[in-house]
């Protein structure tokens, strides 16, 4: 059910993906993500994607979404559009992690991942 933490507030130091989340009576709307990276080090990127199923077994083989590549602490927001797709039921957080450069070879960021429902009619609002 949104509004819920899709990723709850952890570091990590490799690819993964989280929890399945069940959305509820959000399915079909327009969710607004909200991703915070409070802890980064230098020289390293994150690739973070939203996955939907409609029974938390099966995810397909693109993302419903995607944040652009990050680097840097923040907050950064991405509106999601679920109405062409209302047999979604559940999203998952999918990221991958890369490092290069000098010193310690593993990537470290400390992140979480909001998610609720706006309705159509912020979506309407913005066009």
């Amino acid at each position: 059910m949104l509004p819920n933490f899709l990723l709850p507030e952890q570091v990590v130091r490799q690819n993964g993906s989280g929890p399945k989340i069940e959305i509820g009576d959000s399915a079909g709307d327009v969710i607004s993500l909200t991703l915070g990276i409070h802890r980064t080090i230098e020289q390293q990127s994150l690739d973070l994607s939203i996955s939907g199923s409609v029974d938390g077994e099966n995810w397909g083989d693109k993302p419903l979404a995607a944040f652009p590549q990050k680097f840097y602490c923040g907050v950064y927001s991405l509106i999601v559009d679920l109405s062409d797709r209302p047999d979604v039921r559940f999203l998952r957080v999918d990221w991958k992690v890369s490092r290069w450069g000098r010193g310690e070879p593993t990537p470290l960021f400390g992140l979480y991942v909001f998610a609720e429902a706006v309705g159509q009619g912020v979506l309407g609002a913005a066009r």
